[in-house]
This record gives C-alpha cells, structure tokens and sequence, in this order.
C-alpha cells in the first residue's frame, strides 16, 4: 500500500452508479421518505468549471445547510430539539459530461451565532481530480441583500469578489424557484469562486 504524500491529488472518483438516487436531494431522510413539508423547496444548480470554462467532469459536491428555521439536527446546535425532523439537510452530488449539478432542496433559515448573524446560505465541498484537498465554500441568496452584507463569512471576502458567492434566482422547474452558482476552481480573481480554508 503506498503512503499518501502531499503530490497525491484527491481521488480515486467513482463512477455514477457509486450514487444512490436520491444523495442530491436534502429534503427528506431518505430516498423513500416523504419530503419536509417546512420551508419552500428550490433547485440549486450550476456548472463546476475549470480554467477556461472547461467541464470539470465527475466532480463530487456535498452541500449541507440549516433548515427552514435556520436549525441543524445535530447536538452542537443549541435548538437542534426544534430542528425540522423531515429535513436532512446533507446531500451529495456530482457533474456531468458538461460540469452540471444540481440539489434538491429548500431555502435554508438565518441563524445567530458567536461571530455573528448568519444570513441564509448554503456550505459546498467540492472534491475533483487535480485538486490537492477539497475546496469549501459558501452560497448566498440574492434575496437577503442586508443579511448578506452583516454576514461575518461573507465578510470575509474582498468587496469585489462577494458576487462570486451570491446564486442568481434563473426561473422555475418543478414548482420551484431555480438558484444558479458556477463554480470557478481556478482563474482571474474576477472569475475564480472564493473558497476558504478551514
């Protein structure tokens, strides 16, 4: 078994059929549970791309975020007893022949925390070939301008780069309102997704 150096990149990647139907959707338990009747459900889609517009092909994503009331099911959230016991709030997806994704899922609640108050967004890892680690970042919503800018996170990021980070509302499929992010693993720093460090 040979020992892992810093020159690995991530992988080995799984084809398709590794995914179960259903690991892109976060708003339900599992495949075969009815979805969380709380909060209103959209498609978060995009492209993940690399220089130069090419496909990033076969790339994981995990997203994960607080429910409608801006809760998580997990002990560290101090209403995790109130969280909404039909969302999971995780899910995993992976890019086409063209760089596509999509999520299932619902628009997720602020929430307070110590650095701050969060404003309703989405936490994406995203794992590809050529990568050296995964990359994280965060997704926000266009329609929470005055939370987005008193988030601490997004905050983080120079001014003219926050945009990067704020999905466009691009339509309706399913009943559902349609937010797109493309995501930009390497580039000019007016094209290149901010990713954080953790």
């Amino acid at each position: 078994m040979a020992i892992p150096i810093s020159q690995h990149t991530i992988g080995p990647f799984f084809p398709q059929t590794f995914f179960r139907k259903g690991d892109n959707d976060l708003t339900r338990l599992t495949a075969e549970a009815p979805p969380t009747r709380r909060g209103e459900p959209i498609l978060l889609r995009g492209r993940v791309l690399r220089e130069g517009g090419v496909p990033c092909v076969n790339a994981i994503l995990e997203a994960w975020q607080a429910d409608a009331g801006g809760r998580f099911r997990h002990p560290a959230d101090p209403e995790a007893r109130r969280a909404d016991p039909d969302f999971c709030g995780w899910g995993r997806a992976w890019t086409d022949a063209e760089g596509r994704y999509e999520f299932r899922t619902i628009l997720p609640g602020g929430f307070e925390e110590p650095a701050g108050p969060r404003a309703p967004h989405i936490n994406l890892l995203i794992m590809a070939s050529g990568l050296m680690r995964p990359l994280a970042t965060t997704l926000f919503f266009p329609d929470f301008t005055a939370a987005n800018a008193a988030d601490p996170v997004l905050a983080l990021v120079p001014p003219a780069r926050r945009a990067r980070l704020v999905a466009a509302a691009t339509g309706e499929a399913e009943g559902r309102r349609i937010f797109q992010l493309d995501l930009r693993l390497r580039g000019s720093a007016e094209e290149e997704t901010p990713f954080f460090v953790e």
